[in-house]
């Protein structure tokens, strides 16, 4: 379990390959994942490839260790696999709605977190690619992936060639609520964010961008409103064409 407090992020990996049975043993820790009903409603895409790992480099707004790192899986909610399973059951499948994706999602991305903290006990680095559902048209047509079926969540991994510091991360009583839900005082925002606020990174962030908070990085430079909603548009379109959308 110490395994899961030495995360990190790594972004420069080895070539060496790794072994088959390895790659295995990660997919079968996915599999056993929490998952509603035991339906199992995900699957993941293996990409080993040189030329197909160039072209989701491509698609992953050319983020490098996606060509570095010799395993690349895709999470993708998928409802195809059991629709046609219940259509050939004589069973009637209603599964082509907004929360079926919903759910879908969710066992994708249960199954990552399994497969990546059993990398990391392997000795293996991963990171989580965040640009998945950006361009998650593209990457439904590179990876052929029928209707009811779309990619949620990427991550690389291999044998890391870096050892980065640990990420910061926020107090536990920024995230924990006892009971019920408490707003956060202008009070409570400075005592959980002020270590990270004046952290010498965020002063060279400052400087650098010409910002006067972390906050306005995020807002202004790294995650817009412009963007968020261009994608947004994007990723609707995604879930309409891939027949997620029937919620009449």
């Amino acid at each position: 379990m110490d395994t899961i407090f030495r995360h990190r992020s790594i972004r420069k990996y080895r070539t060496t390959p790794v072994k088959v049975s390895i790659v295995e043993h990660l997919i079968r820790a996915g599999s056993r994942a929490s998952t509603t009903g035991n339906m199992q409603v995900y699957s993941i895409i293996v990409t080993k490839d040189k030329t197909m790992k160039e072209k989701l480099w491509e698609l992953h707004f050319k983020q490098d260790m996606v060509r570095q790192a010799p395993l690349v899986f895709t999470f993708c909610a998928d409802f195809s696999r059991f629709s046609t399973w219940c259509n050939y059951r004589k069973a009637n499948p209603g599964y082509d709605n907004y929360l079926s994706f919903f759910t879908g999602a969710i066992d994708a991305l249960l199954a990552s977190q399994n497969l990546a903290l059993a990398a990391e006990e392997n000795g293996l680095g991963i990171c989580y690619l965040g640009t998945t559902t950006y361009n998650a048209d593209k990457i439904i047509e590179l990876l052929k992936l029928p209707k009811l079926v779309v990619p949620v969540a990427t991550i690389v991994a291999g044998y890391p060639d870096e050892e980065p510091d640990l990420t910061d991360r926020l107090p536990l009583d920024a995230i924990v609520h006892k009971e019920t839900y408490k707003e956060y005082t202008e009070a409570d925002i400075y005592k959980i964010y002020h270590q990270r606020e004046e952290s010498d990174e965020t002063k060279k962030l400052l400087e650098i961008n010409n910002k006067e908070t972390l906050a306005q990085i995020f807002t202004d430079n790294r995650y817009t409103k412009k963007d968020n909603i261009l994608f947004s548009k994007k990723f609707l379109k995604v879930l309409k064409d891939q027949g997620f959308m029937e919620n009449e």
